[in-house]
């Protein structure tokens, strides 16, 4: 709303009203404003959520620090939403297609995350809302994206086309064949691919056998690999929110990594030196991720061990949904598996652990188990590391994978 308002102010030629024109000056206040939000008025939605007696209820699983964490005040999750909310509401523009599914993504699932924390908190039912509405909410979520990135006008690439056209030589009167490079903005179904000279993905390729018809079929693979990026990724966040900062502490780290990626990606120069996509106006994303890793940054100063607050699912499934439709958005999905590489380790582990139980159950009538325990950073509480180095190794672990993430712009 700000940038408007000063917009206009600088047509008037009020001085100074014109640094609301620069994304890295917006992207200042707004990571400024985040953390204020988070931790001034974190502190009195700490406060208020005591009072209400929003406890955690901790389920006995034997392990240590159980005892203390029990009461401790859950759902702050309204604290990350507000601290990202507020300050992309005051400095991105709102008029931007990127800013308004990210303000989608954010409202969506943190309504679906508090309605779960609600029902476990005042209905009293620790099962929360049933699995299937969860699933449900994020694949409605990844259709709203992967259907607005098809059909938006807004949503283009950049990228030369080389045209070849006939002219009569004015020298000997013969045709001759002449080669132009323009430069324009398509709708296109070309994604990053890590680790490869030739940095481009093409879906159509898929639909390679459909002749004309390739670049719908193109499309119709990335709306499905979207639903599934979004629920991948947003139920890993939830999984990982198991320890005290880890998920906020990862989320943060993987914010970072995507506010560069987006930088790099929305700026000519930069997109043009290191001869990757070009997305024009996806520049404008850095004042939302900017506000997301101060909302986490300034979260976990309550968030931290011994956390004062829990994020709940109205924070986990916020966070991880973010960052999938974030990636999506600047054609970076592909590196998923590696930017948030920590999400992925403990879904698996998850599944891993379920998988082979049911299998050695049926096969030798006792099921087995891969892990002490799933999620994995309980395998490693059971192995009687302390919560703190748990959480600090991931986030080693976190910061490792997202300096890969990056180089992989120069490394191929």
């Amino acid at each position: 709303m700000l940038y408007h308002a000063f917009e206009y102010l600088h047509d008037l030629g009020v001085p100074g009203s014109g640094m609301f024109q620069y994304i890295t000056f917006r992207s200042a206040a707004a990571v400024i404003f985040s953390l204020l939000i988070a931790t001034v008025v974190g502190r009195h939605i700490i406060r208020f959520l005591r009072q209400q007696q929003v406890g955690e209820e901790v389920r006995d699983l034997g392990l240590e620090g159980q005892v203390q964490k029990q009461g401790t005040p859950t759902m702050g999750g309204v604290i990350i939403l507000l601290a990202i909310l507020v300050p992309v509401l005051l400095f991105a523009r709102l008029d931007n297609i990127y800013i308004q599914l990210m303000l989608i993504a954010t409202v969506w699932l943190g309504l679906i995350g508090f309605l779960d924390d609600y029902i476990k908190v005042f209905k009293r039912d620790k099962k929360g809302l049933k699995g299937h509405f969860k699933i449900i909410g994020q694949v409605g979520l990844g259709l709203i994206v992967g259907l607005t990135l098809y059909t938006s006008d807004d949503v283009v690439i950049r990228e030369r086309v080389v045209q070849e056209s006939e002219v009569v030589s004015t020298d000997d009167g013969l045709p001759r064949t002449v080669k132009q490079v323009l430069v324009q903005d398509v709708k296109s179904t070309r994604t990053t691919i890590p680790f490869f000279k030739n940095n481009q993905f093409d879906y159509a390729w898929f639909g390679a056998f459909a002749g004309r018809h390739a670049e719908k079929i193109g499309w119709i693979i990335f709306i499905i690999i979207t639903i599934l990026i979004v629920t991948a990724v947003s139920n890993g966040a939830n999984l990982t929110d198991g320890l005290d900062g880890l998920a906020t502490g990862t989320s943060a780290i993987a914010g970072v990594t995507l506010g560069i990626l987006a930088y790099v990606s929305g700026n000519v120069v930069y997109a043009e030196y290191l001869n990757i996509m070009y997305i024009p106006h996806s520049g404008e994303l850095v004042v939302f991720i900017a506000a997301f890793t101060g909302a986490t940054i300034g979260f976990l100063w309550y968030n931290s061990y011994p956390a004062q607050v829990f994020m709940g699912d109205t924070g986990s499934l916020s966070l991880g949904g973010i960052i999938a439709v974030f990636a999506i958005i600047i054609h970076k999905e592909l590196l998923i598996p590696v930017l948030c590489g920590i999400f992925l380790m403990e879904n698996l582990s998850v599944v891993m652990q379920v998988s082979y139980f049911k299998y050695t159950r049926r096969r030798f009538g006792t099921g087995r188990r891969i892990f002490l325990m799933a999620p994995l950073h309980h395998h490693f509480q059971k192995q009687g590391l302390p919560e703190a180095k748990i959480v600090t190794r991931f986030w080693i672990v976190g910061i490792a994978l997202a300096v890969l993430a990056i180089v992989t712009l120069k490394i191929r």
